[in-house]
């Protein structure tokens, strides 16, 4: 089988090679992979930014079927299409020091590669609605908007949610925020991202690049009133403005850091205004499998900007960070 592997950090690290296919141990699946997808983590990987290990497969993401299945392995059999989870080891419950600790891609191997091995425990079944490409959008994006908006931010139907640009989890974000009969406002800085972002269900839409003190439209798309919930990826340059058009009692999911690693803010707004910060690192097995009976249940098509060949997976990590992108990019095996 072909595989790829970061040998060093930076982009000449990302070398593709001829392996033996694993076999499957005590409890352990071997897939076949259909399709990979990345992430903007993905980027800080390559460039050594975490504690991966060398020789690491890269990716977190991805589908395919299965081929083989070890001892003891139950639930999952030859033919089966699934899924991989981001983390091994959080099957369900709140994130401890422990269970959400190492995740495929970096600490463990990922799935940049025509076969791997992972614990049953770390798959699913894939939705039945979907293609192998459009499922291996689905463990980090689509679970992080998931556990954003419902597992922490108790979205509820009729409330109003503010969502910061276009690519993977935010056109999630407004997909599940729909399903679930949320208002929806996005913020981007292109215009026809924003039109874009309207087909998806976007009921209101800002230019950040024309409207700089976008908070404060916010707060007038509003009446004044603030957003229950906002879906946080900018990081340093955006959450002062997060914070300043949530209403009171809103909740905040902190997510990304696209702008930078840290920011300034208003510790009395927090207090005064009882404004809920919560950090979000993708979530469990158990809601991906209720995120999964939900995208069959009403239809939510995952957003692939572009799909790479195999041979092209270099060409999908210069691609990400150029921001050009709607939705996801997949890498097809």
């Amino acid at each position: 089988m072909k595989a790829y592997r970061l040998q060093e950090s930076g982009a000449a690290g990302l070398v593709c090679a001829e392996e033996s296919i694993p076999v499957p141990g005590a409890g352990e699946v071997l897939v076949r992979l259909g399709a990979a997808s990345i992430n903007s983590r993905d980027l800080g990987i390559l460039a050594g930014f975490y504690p991966n290990k060398r020789g690491v497969i890269p990716l977190s993401d991805g589908a395919g079927t299965v081929e083989a299945v070890g001892p003891g392995v139950q639930g999952f059999a030859a033919g089966d299409a699934v899924v991989g989870c981001f983390y091994a080891d959080w099957q369900a419950g709140p994130a401890t020091a422990g269970n959400h600790a190492a995740s495929l891609g970096c600490e463990h191997d990922g799935v940049l590669a025509e076969h791997i091995c992972l614990p049953a425990t770390a798959l699913v079944h894939k939705p039945v609605s979907l293609d192998f490409a459009e499922a291996a959008t689905l463990p980090c994006a689509a679970l992080t908007a998931w556990s954003a908006l419902f597992t922490e931010g108790n979205l509820r139907p009729g409330q109003h949610v503010l969502v910061q640009g276009t690519g993977g989890v935010a056109t999630f974000a407004m997909q599940f925020a729909r399903m679930a009969g949320a208002e929806v406002t996005v913020i981007s800085g292109s215009d026809e991202k924003l039109e874009r972002a309207r087909t998806l269900g976007a009921t209101h839409v800002v230019n950040y690049r024309e409207t700089t003190d976008w908070g404060s439209r916010v707060q007038e798309i509003t009446g004044g009133r603030g957003v229950d919930l906002v879906v946080e990826l900018g990081g340093a340059d955006t959450l002062a403005q997060s914070m300043r058009c949530v209403a009171v009692g809103g909740h905040i999911s902190v997510i990304g850091v696209l702008s930078g690693l840290e920011a300034k803010i208003s510790v009395p707004d927090m207090l005064f205004r009882h404004i809920r910060l919560c950090g979000i690192t993708v979530g469990h097995r158990e809601d991906f499998l209720a995120m999964n009976r939900a995208i069959d249940l009403h239809g939510i098509q995952p957003v692939i900007d572009t799909r790479f060949g195999f041979d092209e997976a270099a060409l999908a990590y210069e691609a990400l960070p150029r921001g050009q992108h709607f939705g996801k990019l997949v890498i097809e095996v």
